[in-house]
Parts: C-alpha cells; sequence; structure tokens
C-alpha cells in the first residue's frame, strides 16, 4: 500500500506541472523474481521513477519503453526472461530466475484511468480488487489494461464492460474479494487474454495513545510503512504537531472522548503508552466491546493483569476473545533495548497480526 500512495502522489503532483506519465505493473511472474506481481512503478516523461518493478536492473529499460508508450498513447506488454544466461542482454546482471511480464500503461486525463483507480482504493480505506488484462499470445493485440475495480461495499468501476468476457471477469472479481487472495485467470476472445487479479489489503491505520519521547520513534518506523499514524494524549504540552509531523493527526483529548476522533475499522491497531496508568484503564474500558484487532499496551505484564483485575472488580466481563486481542508487553520478544528498538518490535508485531 505504501508503494500505492507514493504513486498517487507522484502522480497528482506530475498533473499539476503537466507532465505526461505511464504506469509499469508486474503483471505476472514465471519461476523467481525481486518483485511479485502487483510491483508498480509510475515514469514520468522527464525520467521521475515512483515505485519499483525489480531490484534496480529492470527500470533502465522499462523507462526507456514508458518514453514510448508516452508518446505512442497505447500500453505495451514487456517481458524480460532472466532464465537467460546471456544477462548482457539488458546490460545488467539480475541475479533472478524467472520470466517476467511487466504492462506499460499510458496515464492520460481520461476519469478511470489505472492511478486514478489506485486513489479509489486508498480513499475506500478496505479491501479491494483490481483487474488488469493482457496477452502475452499476441502481444501485438490490444491490451486492455487496468479496467476494473471493485470495493468491498459492492461499488464497482469498470472500463470493460464491453469484453465479451466480462461477465466471467466480474464474477471471478468478486470471488478474489471474498477470498481475499489474488489470482490470475485466462479469457478467450479470438486469442487468449490473461486477468491478473489482485486482491489489494487496505491501508493499516495506526493509533498511538501517549505523545511521550518514545512514541516519536514508532511514529517515524510506521511512517515508512505508509501506515496512517493518530497520536492522541491528554497533554497539550505532549500532543504538539509540530513534535510528530509524521502523523496525520495529533489530537488532544480525555479517554472517554477519543475515539470520536478517529475512525476505526479491521485495519486498526491501537498502542497506549501514555505512562499514566488511569488513563489506560479508562481507555481499555472502552475499548474492550469494540472486537479490535489489536490493542497493545506498553509496560510489565505485572501492570496489565492489574488493569485487568481492576476492570473486572468494577463489573466489566472480559472474555477470553478479549483477551486474545490485547498485547502486553507489547511487541515482539526482539531484545528490544531503548524507544527506537521496542518502537520495531511494536511495527513487527502489528504487522504480523494483522497478516
Amino acid at each position: 500500500m505504501k508503494e500505492i500512495i507514493d504513486i498517487v502522489a507522484a502522480y497528482d503532483e506530475a498533473f499539476k506541472e503537466g507532465k505526461k506519465t505511464a504506469l509499469a505493473t508486474v503483471v505476472q511472474v514465471e519461476g523467481s523474481a525481486y518483485r511479485r506481481a502487483g510491483a508498480r512503478m509510475l515514469i514520468t516523461e522527464d525520467g521521475q521513477l515512483t515505485g519499483a518493478i525489480s531490484g534496480g536492473c529492470l527500470e533502465g529499460d522499462a523507462l526507456r519503453k514508458a518514453r514510448m508508450v508516452i508518446l505512442q498513447q497505447e500500453p505495451l506488454l514487456v517481458t524480460y526472461d532472466t532464465r537467460d544466461d546471456d544477462d548482457a542482454k539488458l546490460g545488467v546482471g539480475l541475479g533472478c530466475n524467472g520470466l517476467i511480464h511487466i504492462l506499460i500503461e499510458p496515464i492520460n486525463d481520461q476519469l478511470h484511468n489505472p492511478v486514478r483507480l489506485l486513489k479509489k482504493i486508498i480513499n475506500n480505506r478496505s479491501h479491494a480488487v483490481l483487474v488488469t488484462i493482457f496477452s502475452t499470445a499476441d502481444r501485438k493485440a490490444k491490451q486492455p489494461g487496468t479496467c476494473i475495480c471493485l470495493m468491498d461495499n459492492g461499488k464497482i468501476t469498470t472500463r470493460a464492460e464491453n469484453l465479451p468476457y466480462y461477465h466471467d471477469l466480474f464474477n471471478d472479481a468478486l470471488s478474489v474479494l471474498e477470498n481475499q487472495r489474488s489470482e490470475t485467470m485466462y479469457y478467450r476472445d479470438g486469442i487468449e487474454y490473461t486477468a491478473f487479479v489482485e486482491h489489494v489489503k487496505p491501508l493499516i491505520s495506526l493509533v498511538i495513545i501517549g505523545a511521550g519521547n518514545d512514541a516519536v520513534p514508532l511514529t517515524k518506523i510506521a511512517s515508512v510503512l505508509g501506515w496512517d499514524i493518530t497520536v492522541i494524549d491528554g497533554r497539550p504540552s505532549y500532543a504538539e504537531p509540530a513534535r510528530f509531523p509524521l502523523a496525520k493527526k495529533v489530537i488532544v483529548s480525555k479517554p472517554e472522548q477519543a475515539l470520536s476522533h478517529i475512525i476505526i475499522n479491521k485495519w486498526t491497531a491501537f498502542v497506549l503508552m501514555t505512562h499514566n496508568y488511569n488513563y489506560e484503564v479508562a481507555l481499555l474500558k472502552e475499548f474492550l466491546p469494540m472486537q479490535l484487532p489489536y490493542i497493545g499496551i506498553l509496560g510489565p505484564k505485572k501492570k496489565l493483569e492489574r488493569i485487568l483485575g481492576e476492570l473486572e472488580e468494577g463489573g466489566v466481563q472480559i472474555t477470553d476473545d478479549q483477551l486474545s486481542r490485547i498485547y502486553g508487553p507489547v511487541g515482539l520478544d526482539i531484545g528490544s533495548e531503548g524507544p527506537e528498538e521496542i518502537a520495531l518490535s511494536i511495527v513487527a508485531e502489528i504487522k504480523a497480526v494483522l497478516s
């Protein structure tokens, strides 16, 4: 998702500046490759690259072909066979052993161009399916490209209604959305077409409760992954945007009002690191009924046990399912020392749990 966010931002900037662009997408891989299907790279006419389709081996050649695509305004399917020992054909040592199919599409100002479909997925903040159609059987045939975007709320954006196999394609997209696993499908329209029916996971939202110094490296590491970050604290002197420039929101709030400031879904993780026992007791009481996927609590196990005991004494019924969503001490046990390593362990644990 971080790559998609960066590509959309780069496209918006290029569009503002009047630059023409193309989108390169890895649509199929046979054997081994540095990037899997779904990897993308935006190329501007002046050679700026955002994202990656390899470890750096293919970008130069893809740039040259993208400029041709921008000029001709027609999608182009390019295949790199890294199984060939003669790497000199590309002028590089690829270090892979696979067949990589990359579709390069010109991005024009159409309402539903491929990058704008990616933008819809980001804004949807939930599961989605993106369909890209191409033909390896006949490279001179029309390459339909990225043409369907299906959201889990049932909304669909498509430029593929006139394809004779559209009904089957739509049903396959629904199946991928339900199973939440990308698939490669095959259809026939005189020649054989391949569709990369890609499941795109939602953006992870991280809500950090506590704006102390130890929250700063946590926002930095999470931002590298492109997570949507919110920092909440009851202390105005701590919850200052200037201290957390990488957070989307920095909020001053009492515990009972904290949830009113954020949108919560199944990809929202909470980390409690306020160093304020009473604040965290009040928050956990609010969190327990919500079936949040991840609630991390900084501090020793005894602290968590004390909080849970106090809640139960106050009449709160805590189920095994609720307990399974609470992680304390927060973070994977990687022998962390210092705020930066603790932050790394927290981000790693959240990623593991949500995956």
